[in-house]
């Protein structure tokens, strides 16, 4: 049977097999031990054994739990209700006013929590009721909230980055200094559009009452100093070459807790549930990786990755040109799978055309990211929409539709970034040199 065939057997039985229900960890795993038994002649046991083996106790992977149970932790605590209380003096006069609280709130808490689902779940609760009281419409509402909480999968510490540099075998620490600057660029390209939209419309934006002096801000900024001293401590030792971005983590668990705890609202029981609720999420994702992990392998026994790869060399693609088909395949896998499954099924035969090319690993999950942020906010599948829904009752093709534009704004990100790959090489190769 022909490379062609095989791929198209190997991935109608995958697509039928997640069309049926059954776990993505499973679905992986049998159609990699599929590839080997029929395709190839490794020995199938041995190889599933090893693997298995081999990708359940690496240590960059320690980053991942413990990076969760952070987000669970501060989901629970008083310090998100902190956050908000203190963004919003600032916030009360720029064009847009409180709807930046959005884009902001999303921002900060993407870089303490490295979930996107945790990021709109959390800011989402605070913001939606405040500012639906406070008369602004709708769609803003609903859109800065879906599209700014897709920065939870940029900004480091990003779960999913972690998920990509374990799949490809890429530094962690260089991927997170890699989507710093990407990560301002989507916030600032989020805060100009509903700056803009303020200020073409200034009826859409409710007049606001309250006046706060300088003092009143500066004292309301002492709510973010719990939040900022765990973003130093956790961001700042990575790039300070304190510690590996497993060690912390570690760090981020224990300033989460004691500043939860200090802060008040925190308890043994929640702290119990931030615990089981980080257990499942983990071994949801490690279960996933291990089956990625695995098809990988199966597929570099039957040559099919390394025969796709020489297949593209021959068709001369211009780099350009890959992109493009890449950015729409990633779309169209996005409207039906999550990020995490995203990343973990197509690294295994992506990365080799990718690396025929010429295109530099670090970059490419960042645009990967980027482009798996835009399937966040795509129906029917888009994890965020979901997570509004629940917190708001409102139609998801209602939430859908308010988040459009910020779906765009991503795919602006994706072209800035292509025309000017120095956003996402700069910092990585500045900090190497």
């Amino acid at each position: 049977m022909s490379d062609p065939m095989i791929g198209l057997v190997l991935l109608g039985l995958l697509m039928a097999l997640l069309a049926s229900g059954v776990w993505v960890a499973i679905s992986l795993s049998l159609v990699g031990l599929t590839g080997l038994v029929f395709f190839s002649n490794a020995p199938s046991g041995l190889v599933l054994a090893s693997t298995f083996w081999g990708h359940s106790h690496s240590w960059a992977l320690t980053a991942l739990p413990l990076f969760i149970l952070m987000g669970e932790i501060l989901l629970r605590s008083r310090m998100s209700d902190d956050m908000f209380t203190g963004l919003v003096p600032w916030l009360s006069r720029a064009p847009g006013r409180l709807l930046h609280v959005n884009v902001f709130g999303c921002a900060i808490f993407a870089a303490v929590s490295g979930s996107s689902a945790a990021t709109a779940a959390t800011i989402g609760r605070m913001s939606v009721p405040e500012l639906t009281k406070r008369g602004y419409p709708e769609s803003l509402i609903l859109g800065t909230l879906a599209g700014s909480a897709t920065l939870g999968l940029l900004i480091p510490p990003s779960i999913i980055l972690i998920v990509y540099g374990v799949a490809t075998e890429q530094s962690i620490a260089r991927l997170f200094i890699a989507a710093i600057i990407p990560g301002i660029m989507l916030m600032t390209l989020f805060a100009s559009y509903v700056a803009v939209r303020a200020w073409m419309n200034p009826d859409l934006i409710p007049a606001i009452d309250e006046t706060f002096s300088l003092r009143e801000k500066f004292r309301s900024s002492r709510r973010l100093i719990p939040v900022a001293l765990l973003i130093g401590g956790v961001i700042g030792s990575i790039y300070g070459g304190l510690a590996s971005p497993t060690d912390a983590a570690a760090l981020g668990v224990v300033l989460a807790t004691v500043l939860a705890w200090t802060s008040g609202g925190f308890s043994w029981k929640l702290f119990g549930e931030a615990v089981m609720s980080a257990t499942r999420t983990s071994c949801m994702i490690a279960l996933i990786l291990l089956g990625a992990a695995f098809l990988s392998v199966s597929m570099g026994f039957t040559g099919l990755p390394r025969n796709l790869a020489a297949w593209i060399s021959d068709m001369n693609l211009s780099i350009t040109a890959l992109l493009i088909a890449l950015t729409i395949f990633f779309i169209i896998l996005g409207c039906f799978l999550d990020g995490i499954s995203v990343i973990v099924l197509t690294t295994s035969i992506i990365m080799p055309m990718v690396s025929a090319v010429g295109i530099d690993p670090i970059w490419f999950g960042i645009y990967l990211v980027i482009v798996v942020e835009m399937s966040q906010i795509t129906p029917p599948v888009g994890f965020n929409l979901f997570v509004i829904q629940g917190l708001t009752g409102i139609d998801i093709l209602r939430i859908a539709k308010a988040a459009f534009p910020f779906f765009l704004l991503l795919l602006l990100g994706v072209l800035l970034i292509c025309l000017f790959p120095q956003i996402v090489t700069f910092l990585p190769t500045y900090m190497a040199s």
